[in-house]
């Protein structure tokens, strides 16, 4: 009797034990997909995660811009100035603009000027000087009074010094004049380089794209000398000391046969 139940519940048996294996082994790859599939995300977002923490590179601050918010008249000031047209052709410069800056780079000094002439040609896309600028500006003279007392016994910085003294017709002593556009380290070949590419290359800062800023390019001359001081300022002394030595030469009698 036993042996006749067996037989008859073997079909079910057999079925539900088949049917068993295949849930199982369903499992058994389901269980092994979601591995996988966990991996996966894991590696995924193992890389995402790297990728996050790659910090982006900050930008590197503006070395022209003052690090003090002291605007006192220092020992050394730089001065940069803006030319504008006159003359009939307006090919003859005028002063339109000058600015003086301290030894950090804080503006004591910056005015429009009114040229003495008419002005013919504003230049605007160099100078940045526009015709409503010199509506209100100051008179020639009380600039250049203003400006040769602000400057007086002090370290002149700027760049080709020589066009701005002459637009505002005064003079420096040479042995108190630092000039970029002729300092020997910063000439290439023996010629002197744009204030521009001296400051792209010692400064690593962008210049004088599109209409000049007097302010700008003051601050980077005096950054430019600021930098090279040290150097700058034993070359001055080295080269004083052999003019003096020059001048107590005594020039040698000449022969009469």
């Amino acid at each position: 009797m036993a042996t006749k139940l067996k037989k008859i519940l073997n079909p079910n048996w057999t079925q539900l034990q088949e049917r068993l294996k295949i849930n199982g082994s369903e499992n058994n790859f389901s269980k092994h997909s979601n591995k996988s599939n966990t991996e996966t995300s894991k590696s995924i977002l193992g890389k995402r995660k790297e990728r996050s923490n790659e910090e982006p590179q900050a930008p590197k601050p503006n070395p022209l811009i003052p690090i003090s918010s002291d605007c006192s008249l220092t020992d050394m000031v730089a001065m940069d100035c803006e030319m504008v047209g006159v003359s009939s052709l307006g090919n003859k410069s005028a002063l339109g603009r000058v600015t003086l800056v301290n030894k950090w780079g804080n503006v004591v000094y910056d005015e429009y000027v009114r040229p003495l002439e008419y002005v013919v040609d504003f230049r605007t896309e160099i100078s940045g000087i526009r015709p409503r600028d010199l509506k209100k500006a100051k008179d020639f003279n009380v600039v250049q009074k203003k400006v040769a007392e602000m400057v007086d016994g002090k370290i002149l910085v700027g760049h080709a010094l020589h066009n701005d003294l002459k637009a505002l017709l005064l003079t420096h002593p040479k042995k108190d004049i630092r000039d970029t556009a002729q300092y020997a380290p910063f000439l290439k070949e023996g010629r002197s380089r744009s204030l521009k590419n001296l400051a792209a290359e010692f400064l690593s800062v962008d210049i004088q794209n599109g209409e000049h800023c007097p302010v700008e390019d003051a601050r980077a001359a005096m950054m430019l000398y600021q930098r090279h001081r040290k150097q700058w300022e034993k070359s001055a002394k080295d080269f004083k000391r052999l003019k003096e030595k020059q001048k107590k030469r005594k020039p040698k009698k000449k022969k009469f046969t």
